[in-house]
């Protein structure tokens, strides 16, 4: 089990290079940060300042790791749109209210997608598993920004339940957070139910029916671990999505969020709040993936045993 998680957390740390280069090599290629920087009429003095100030004087290599000892320390420098605060310090104020709503995506997701899935399997065929069905599909076919305004026009507009946007009480979260959880709810009650349906189908499940086991056992006790499997590994990239933030939904519901600044950030070419929601999203994914890849080895022994012996 350890040299499995060895060689997943070193999977996980070339990742993370590589991603460092593409975000690096993509700021670059937006155009220089001068641009951004430097004020008009510019003197030539001033300009050889402020690259030398930037450190843009030096070749791309130098540059390049120069930006990653400093990403290692958590210095992303200053952000270009809010002088005053440091790229980290901007995040962190915005973290929180997406911490916030994708807390409430996952306990939807987790909390309305999997018993779903589990019901649905356990009666197939019939009019509950054609409405969960029903659901699952419109869930991961509408797209989320017209299910957000559709849902503003309704419940915030026209009946004036809820408010249109903004972060104002818990009210406002209601919205955002079913639009963030209904892919996720939909994904998971498809999942749950495919494979709940392939293991009831095994030969030890037909073995505990003819037992005598009642169905809720058979379902709870025999089917659901290794039928779990599957589901587990896509619920992993939900739940960093949930928990990053959704750019699209905090964009429409001017939910002041992550999502909300990396668009900000992208418009105003604030390369180093750009640069460190990338790195931290990203660090985030290959975390959250190294937690799946142990689960799903603690569910399923033989992918541990399979590594050691492939290594």
């Amino acid at each position: 089990m350890a040299r499995y998680a060895l060689l997943s957390l070193l999977r996980g740390m070339l990742t993370l290079v590589a991603v460092s280069i593409a975000v690096f090599s993509l700021s670059r290629l937006t155009g220089d940060p001068r641009d951004v920087l430097a004020p008009e009429n510019l003197g030539a003095e001033d300009e050889a300042a402020l690259t030398a100030k930037w450190g843009l004087d030096k070749s791309l290599m130098e540059q390049y790791l120069s930006f990653v000892g400093n990403a290692l320390q958590g210095d992303f420098g200053p952000s270009f749109k809010y002088p005053e605060e440091t790229a980290v310090s901007v995040i962190a104020e915005r973290l929180p209210k997406t911490l916030e709503l994708g807390l409430v995506g996952v306990a939807l997701t987790l909390g309305v997608g999997i018993p779903l899935g589990i019901l649905a399997a356990a009666r197939r065929g019939s009019w509950y598993d054609r409405a969960a069905r029903g659901l699952a599909l419109f869930g991961q076919s509408v797209p989320e920004f017209w299910l957000a305004i559709m849902m503003v026009w309704i419940f915030a507009v026209q009946l004036a339940w809820l408010p249109t946007s903004g972060h104002t009480g818990w009210q406002s979260i209601l919205m955002p957070g079913i639009v963030m959880a209904l892919f996720g709810v939909a994904a998971m009650l498809r999942l749950f139910r495919s494979s709940l349906l392939e293991t009831l189908g095994t030969e030890y499940v037909k073995l505990a029916r003819l037992k005598g086991l009642s169905r809720s056992r058979v379902v709870w006790k025999h089917a659901l671990k290794p039928g779990a499997i599957g589901p587990l590994t896509f619920f992993g990239s939900v739940a960093v999505r949930l928990l990053t933030g959704a750019t699209v939904v905090e964009i429409v519901f001017a939910w002041p969020g992550v999502g909300l600044l990396a668009y900000e950030a992208a418009n105003a070419r604030d390369f180093p709040v750009v640069q460190a929601l990338a790195l931290m999203t990203s660090a985030a994914i290959v975390l959250m993936n190294l937690a799946v890849d142990l689960t799903y080895a603690w569910l399923d022994p033989r992918v541990r045993l399979g590594q050691k012996a492939a290594v």
